[in-house]
């Protein structure tokens, strides 16, 4: 059966869309700040590691993918500083360089919560699956620019601004195979399992479950029965 008839309700941008929504909420609250993207996108060519923080992760399953964010040094150590000092740091234990190992592990943990949330809502709003690795960072000087190879078939590469609550500018580059989900039957995308109720599930159906009859003769008895003893 064609599928021309059913509409394509998520396609590049929108799952572009996604991610960037993921990332702007997970910054959003692990730094107490406003975090927002900018309403243009960019078709770029290819992705690339760029001063002066490099991150990426690769995503494989449903579909696969490449997302990478270039930190500028004030807006890591803006994002860095906020998110300590939510964490209950005093500003005196921080760090103050952005090439430190402090700053690349919280970046590093930054993304890989963002990025998870982006997969929770891709099983959710997809119904796919796909499993992402753990973040790799980089510290780079204004002379080093690294090209990450995707491996991807048909790649589409999108660029998008993000803004600090300082007004700092950090870019989040995403590159995918061309890929369209189609939707064919209705589902809830907003309904989200809740370990309690399943739980709660599952001890009213235990609970609820008649017990076993009990024989009122034992399997001894009923051998002797037999042997008409």
């Amino acid at each position: 059966m064609s599928t021309e008839n059913y509409p394509v309700v998520f396609g590049t941008e929108d799952i572009l869309r996604s991610l960037c929504d993921s990332v702007s909420r997970v910054l959003s609250v692990t730094t107490q700040s406003q975090i927002r993207y900018s309403g243009m996108v960019q078709r770029i060519s290819k992705t690339c590691l760029k001063p002066d923080i490099g991150c990426f992760v690769l995503f494989d399953g449903g579909f696969s993918g490449l997302v990478v964010i270039n930190f500028s040094a004030p807006a890591a150590m803006e994002l860095y500083e906020q998110y300590m000092l939510n964490m209950g740091m005093s500003k005196d234990e921080l760090t103050t360089s952005h090439t430190s190992d402090e700053v690349s592990n919280v970046m590093g943990e930054l993304m890989n919560q963002s990025v998870g949330d982006f997969t929770a809502k891709v099983a959710r709003e997809l119904q796919t699956h796909i499993t992402q690795n753990q973040p790799k960072m980089m510290a780079l000087s204004k002379q080093v620019i690294l090209s990450v190879d995707t491996h991807l078939e048909k790649p589409e590469a999108r660029r998008v601004t993000f803004f600090t609550g300082r007004n700092n500018i950090f870019y989040l580059e995403l590159a995918i195979d061309r890929t369209e989900f189609i939707k064919l039957n209705d589902f809830d995308a907003s309904e989200v399992p809740d370990p309690d109720a399943l739980m709660d599930q599952v001890h009213g159906a235990t609970a609820a479950r008649p017990a076993p009859a009990v024989s009122g003769t034992s399997e001894h008895d009923e051998l002797l029965n037999s042997l008409g003893m």
